[in-house]
């Protein structure tokens, strides 16, 4: 009946949900009809007879297909419509497959070219798979099957979920399989699962199935909404995947397989230490409320040596920036390529831009000092290093910029978010009292997703010494802006201070690495960067969407094409995050096989 998926069941089932625009029930008759099979026998219940008049006779050059009715499915389970069908599966070897499935066309093959007679369909356990799992031994036989309410997180890594694809053999069926199921609905009803008749199979040893594991074929069960979304993602056209993938803007953990270079996040921090601290508090940090925001600009103000009053933190760097953004008024300068949060926040008359003469984008301090020299702007905005260029100005000549900034009337922004990448990192911050309280027109943003490698916890922090603006920005925000997870690493953060220092270290040492890497394909011009990512122009065979949608289609990778970003249209250039040796590695094989 599908009631998760809301209005897209209200008046149809499940096998009828369009995704991209292909309705499931001809996804899987079209897959089945390019196999050898004597026939296809569809149970039906809910709005069953949607679905037969649905198909009606479109399918009769190919298929064979034959309908049973289920009259009480909203009373029974699916134990009840398989036994409906029992008689029909001692009369040849059977396929029962769940009609809620998107698959790869492969794994039909995968199950019906292996020679062993009973095999179940599975795949290593990942968060969003919900359902019955299996264990298995070395051999792959099941010699398990594990009930929702059987369930263990702590089990995990030793989970397969079953595809709930299944190949039985007549001889399996009528000697074993169905005077099971005629004995477990005797006893205990027909609001009953299927697999619970194969575990009770199983657990008494009376017959053996093997697990097949699919590796990395891709398939989606379809429950909710958010399934939907997900599967026509990973089903979606090659020349369509990139878009879909993109406009999710993060929340790739959903994707256990992609490989994501294109955010950027530190990938040797925070130690495992830390990790299992916060996991120890994690149920007083889940239910108790967090502080407001007078304690956690305290906090902040901790872990950067700031005093409270000049500090203010934010859920991610992002609502800050939508707040600083939208109370500055007059224009800004703005150095393009940048990240795009602030000037999407500011109107375009409002923006004075300017773009760096050279293909490496680079640009000093001098340099925005003669071109807003005779402009007529009340804000500047600094990325230092650049987003996406990797391009870093010195800090002391970033402080001689701010001067010029002071003398002229002029805030300066300056986003650091970035600064902990560059070989100078501990003596190139801004955030320092004596800075702040020297250069009121100074205001700093820093992104703790980044450097710390904690996205997840959506924190950031802004500073100056203008504390009627930082008063300001704490009254625009939400009292309870971070919560208490976030409020928690604040809290600890200072304790991990020597890890910290050893993860820039050794990301300063895999960048370097992964700069000579990259160098050496050959159609790859790399720019040196002072952050965790490397500008790449692509001088040869690709355009940067085509490079783009070939690691993402054929590697499950993905990058950044800069083609969309102002001032880098037509370029041809890409954007890499840096990851650690064993993703970079993969990344560069994969560009080298192309």
């Amino acid at each position: 009946m599908g009631r998760r998926l809301g209005e897209w069941t209200k008046d149809n089932t499940k096998c009828m949900l369009p995704v991209n625009g292909v309705r499931l029930i001809d996804r899987m008759l079209d897959q089945l009809s390019r196999l050898n099979l004597s026939r296809v026998i569809i149970v039906v219940g809910y709005k069953g007879q949607n679905v037969i008049d649905y198909i009606g006779d479109r399918y009769a050059d190919r298929l064979k297909i034959e309908y049973h009715n289920n009259p009480i499915y909203d009373k029974t389970n699916n134990i009840y419509s398989l036994s409906l069908v029992k008689d029909k599966m001692t009369e040849d070897d059977t396929l029962l497959i769940e009609s809620d499935l998107i698959v790869d066309p492969r794994m039909f093959d995968l199950i019906l070219s292996d020679p062993f007679p009973n095999l179940a369909l599975v795949a290593k356990y990942e968060t969003w798979m919900d359902g019955t799992m299996v264990r298995i031994d070395n051999d792959n036989n099941i010699v398990n099957f594990v009930p929702k309410e059987a369930f263990r997180y702590e089990d995990t890594p030793l989970y397969y979920k079953t595809v709930n694809i299944y190949k039985f053999s007549k001889e399996f069926s009528k000697n074993q399989y169905i005077p099971f199921l005629e004995a477990y609905v005797k006893a205990l009803g027909n609001n009953e699962y299927y697999e619970q008749v194969l575990r009770v199979i199983i657990l008494l040893k009376n017959a053996e199935m093997k697990a097949k594991p699919v590796g990395e074929l891709p398939w989606y069960e379809i429950d909710d909404v958010q399934d939907k979304d997900i599967a026509e993602t990973i089903f979606s056209k090659d020349e369509e995947k990139l878009a879909k993938y993109m406009k999710r803007y993060g929340g790739y953990w959903r994707f256990e397989h992609l490989l994501d270079f294109c955010y950027l996040v530190n990938p040797f921090y925070p130690p495992q230490k830390m990790r299992d601290e916060i996991q120890a508090n994690f149920d007083r940090l889940l239910t108790e409320y967090p502080s407001g925001m007078f304690v956690n600009s305290l906090l902040a103000g901790k872990t950067f040596n700031v005093k409270q009053e000049y500090i203010v933190v934010g859920n991610g760097a992002a609502e800050l920036i939508k707040s600083l953004m939208e109370g500055d008024e007059g224009k800004i300068g703005i150095v393009y390529p940048t990240f795009e949060e602030y000037p999407h926040r500011k109107r375009k008359e409002d923006i004075v831009a300017f773009f760096p003469d050279n293909r490496d984008l680079s640009y000093t301090a001098d340099d925005l000092k003669h071109f807003f020299n005779d402009k007529d702007i009340k804000t500047l905005l600094l990325i230092n290093p650049d987003n996406p260029s990797g391009n870093m100005i010195p800090a002391t000549e970033v402080l001689m910029l701010c001067a010029w900034c002071k003398e002229r009337g002029i805030t300066l922004i300056v986003d650091e978010s970035f600064v902990d990448f560059s070989e100078a990192w501990e003596t190139s911050s801004l955030l320092l009292n004596e800075i702040l309280e020297a250069y009121h027109n100074l205001v700093v943003m820093k992104s703790i997703s980044k450097s710390y490698g904690v996205p997840g916890l959506r924190l950031g922090v802004l500073a100056s010494g203008d504390t009627e603006l930082i008063s300001r920005i704490k009254k625009d925000v939400g009292i309870w802006n971070i919560n208490s997870f976030g409020e928690f690493y604040l809290q600890i953060s200072d304790k991990y201070f020597r890890d910290y220092k050893k993860a820039c270290a050794k990301f300063q040492e895999v960048r370097g690495e992964f700069f000579e890497e990259l160098s050496k394909v050959p159609f790859l011009r790399v720019i040196p960067s002072q952050a965790n990512y490397f500008l790449c122009e692509i001088t040869d065979r690709f355009t940067s969407r085509e490079l783009a949608e070939l690691l993402l289609t054929r590697h499950n990778i993905l990058i950044k094409d800069c083609d969309t970003k102002t001032g880098l249209e037509g370029r041809n250039m890409i954007r890499v995050a840096v990851r650690d040796r064993k993703d970079n590695h993969a990344l560069v094989e994969a560009l080298n096989s192309l």
